[in-house]
């Protein structure tokens, strides 16, 4: 920790980041030439000491050829020389890396050579000429744009300023906070600390308390916390809240009239029984030729977030909504996500439709895009939907039951559902014959008690009531990107791609899951998709399950929104798009504007201004996933906080020079053995074996080993879960 007594320390007779200062002299001024007398004055010393430390840079920073002597003592700086723009990533340890587009390789920033830079920051960096095992290295000249101004840490008040200390590791400094700024917060209180600014001769940067939080380890205080770390709100301004309380949201005869009319074709919803919302509605029926005409139904958001108002900045702004385990951050207010925009049953709702025509074989005779209206003729639950695939029967029972009580559905739906799963596992097996990728990820969920509180862990995996949404959803994201994307000449279109996956990375993969007998063939396209298919489908069920999934997800790329199309690798996909889900996704509204504009026989828009969007789409989407796993990190640490007493048998699922990572094979909760605190020998890391061997017994503790721990401590504020380990599995039983 930064220690606040340095305030007080006597000025150093070294002049701080020097070189920064020299460099952004001449940068601010870079047709005139200075003196070190002149920057002298700049820097705001006379004495001798700092005058020679000046003229020593100028001539090392001339002899790098970052600068250059016009005249006899006088500098200029060298325009662009060994300069690069990138983002720059900090690492727990304090150091930094430079992202930059163009160049290979990451340049390595010392702790010293940040100069007030941040994780996240777009900066200006200058390289060394030297190289550091195998990186440049080089110094932050310039912050070009902050990340992010708003932290969350804990105050510490003092008597006449107070300091906010950061949680986040990748903050390296904290904040002080003039004791006119720091609001109602207590001693202790953690808070949201805006920086406001960083004096050059300040260890620390200045910022003011913007909002009071709560006492650290509370449920409300950290999920809140989750919330601002990530600058995500848990509320709707006013105005917004009230624009979308005025809308007409009845269903009106004239707008009805400029719509396909399916309300009294055959239309029910199939979600998640704890679902608010029902964004996706299919709809059935058999035709005089044997053939089927499914309707893919989605929310018609866009007929009333319309571009211009407060309503579609507000939505453009948060791009999705945020799932965290206890509670949902919705993109649209609550009149709209759960009440005009729901397809709820026995209610007649405006939609945006896909519909096709299908054989037996699930090939597409013909296809319709529009707006529509439909009327929903029930509300399944995926277990219902379920119940009916496994015994072909329309009894549902009141186990499953949304009601509670047992009850016989339409027969006339339950034979819709039934031929729609079987089209479903035909599109699906043709899908991986093409080259899919497979991931049925086990999903961990949890059960809360009234105070939110997780009492118990259940996972949740994929059944074929799953998959027949799936596919079909699939197949409209699929056929409304080939429609618009195959059109020519060229129009703007909102796609979601994946690259293939990283060679280095599969790679990587192939070589964690050696340690567990598996094999990659790895010779081209089609071999590594099925090798990592059947990887996916020999580790169903086996304790390294969670953990391979987990790696193989992480070995692909990662999809994004883009108007640039390249295809979608795991879903082996020529052409994809985001059409299905527009109440918690704003490319999906922004994809359902562009196919109406060009139903319209609308102008080809603006590339450029969409891919923008598309970036802030996928930069929100990254920033949603990240709070989302912090929010499901915190409840697991908060269960595992009630069971210290008991032992777990778990799988080791990481293994580092400081600890290795044990996953709980019955609750997928993961913490860290510190070697330190391993006590019947001193322990060695081994990165060729992914292990750590103790020097004395040789002892091993190997990646993929199961072994018993016990909870040594839950820390629910810094959100870590440290093990005691108690040994193999094999010396425990």
């Amino acid at each position: 920790m930064k220690r606040k007594s340095s305030r007080r320390k006597k000025k150093s007779p070294r002049i701080e980041n020097i070189t920064q200062g020299i460099l952004k002299i001449l940068k601010s001024d870079p047709n005139n030439s200075f003196n070190y007398k002149q920057l002298a004055a700049k820097f705001g010393v006379d004495d001798a000491s700092s005058r020679n430390q000046i003229i020593k840079k100028l001539a090392q920073l001339a002899a790098k050829k970052e600068i250059e002597e016009t005249d006899r003592g006088k500098f200029k700086i060298i325009p662009n020389i060994n300069t690069y723009t990138g983002i720059l990533e900090i690492t727990s340890k304090g150091t930094g890396y430079v992202l930059v587009e163009d160049l290979e390789d990451d340049i390595f920033i010392p702790g010293n050579n940040l100069n007030k830079a941040l994780h996240g920051d777009e900066v200006e960096v200058y390289i060394y000429k030297r190289k550091r095992r195998g990186k440049s290295e080089g110094e932050i000249s310039r912050i070009i744009s902050r990340k992010r101004n708003e932290f969350v840490g804990v105050i510490e008040i003092q008597k006449k300023y107070a300091f906010v200390n950061m949680q986040d590791s990748k903050m390296y400094t904290d904040i002080f906070v003039p004791k006119n700024k720091i609001k109602d917060a207590e001693d202790g209180d953690k808070v949201l600390v805006k920086l406001e600014d960083w004096p050059e001769k300040a260890d620390s940067p200045f910022g003011n308390i913007v909002k009071v939080l709560g006492k650290p380890g509370d449920h409300n205080t950290e999920i809140h916390a989750i919330l601002a770390q990530y600058g995500l709100p848990y509320e709707f301004p006013s105005e917004v809240e009230d624009f979308a309380n005025t809308l007409d949201t009845s269903i009106q005869e004239s707008e009805i009239k400029k719509r396909r009319d399916m309300r009294k074709t055959l239309t029910f919803t199939i979600d998640p029984k704890d679902a608010k919302d029902f964004d996706d509605a299919l709809s059935f029926e058999v035709l005089e030729n044997g053939n089927y005409e499914i309707g893919i139904h989605i929310a018609d958001v866009s007929h009333y977030v319309v571009p211009g108002t407060i309503l579609d900045d507000e939505a453009y702004e948060r791009a999705t909504s945020v799932y965290l385990v206890d509670r949902v951050v919705p993109m649209l207010p609550e009149v709209l996500s759960n009440n005009a925009c729901s397809l709820r049953p026995h209610e007649e709702k405006y939609t945006f439709s896909a519909v096709f025509e299908l054989n037996d074989k699930t090939e597409i005779k013909n296809q319709w895009f529009g707006r529509t209206v439909t009327y929903s003729d029930a509300r399944f639950a995926y277990e219902e939907a379920q119940h009916i695939i496994e015994t072909k029967a329309d009894t549902i029972p009141a186990e499953i039951s949304l009601t509670g009580n047992s009850y016989k559905t339409d027969h006339n739906i339950a034979e819709a559902i039934l031929k729609l799963d079987d089209l479903a596992k035909i599109m699906r097996a043709r899908r991986m014959r093409e080259g899919a990728i497979s991931f049925d990820k086990v999903e961990v969920k949890f059960s809360l008690n009234e105070d939110n509180s997780p009492v118990g862990v259940f996972f949740k995996t994929s059944k074929d009531a799953n998959k027949l949404i799936e596919e079909f959803m699939l197949l409209a994201n699929r056929k409304v990107a080939e429609f618009i994307g195959k059109q020519n000449p060229k129009k703007p279109f909102i796609y979601r791609v994946h690259d293939e996956p990283n060679d280095e990375k599969l790679a990587a993969l192939q070589n964690i899951i050696g340690r567990f007998g598996y094999k990659l063939d790895l010779r081209d396209r089609k071999t590594t998709t099925n090798s990592l298919n059947g990887l996916l489908k020999d580790v169903q069920g086996k304790k390294e399950q969670n953990l391979v999934d987990t790696l193989a997800i992480r070995s692909m790329s990662k999809a994004e929104y883009t108007t640039h199309n390249i295809g979608h690798y795991g879903l082996a996909f020529e052409y994809y798009s985001h059409f299905t889900s527009p109440i918690r996704r704003y490319p999906d509204v922004m994809a359902h504007r562009l196919l109406q504009h060009y139903l319209d026989s609308g102008k080809p828009v603006s590339e450029q201004e969409y891919e923008e969007k598309c970036n802030h789409s996928s930069s929100m989407e990254g920033i949603a996933a990240s709070a989302e796993r912090d929010s499901i990190k915190f409840m697991q640490i908060k269960f595992m906080k009630d069971h210290e007493d008991e032992q777990f048998l778990g799988v080791i699922s990481g293994v580092t020079e400081w600890g290795i990572y044990v996953e709980i094979i019955n609750n997928k909760c993961e913490g860290m053995v510190r070697l330190k605190d391993i006590s019947d020998d001193h322990y060695i890391f081994d990165q060729d074996t992914y292990s750590v061997i103790g020097q004395n017994s040789k002892k091993v503790y190997q990646l993929g080993d199961e072994v018993y721990v016990k909870v040594k401590n839950a820390d629910l504020v810094k959100r870590h879960l440290d093990f005691t380990l108690l040994g193999n599995k094999e010396e425990i039983e």
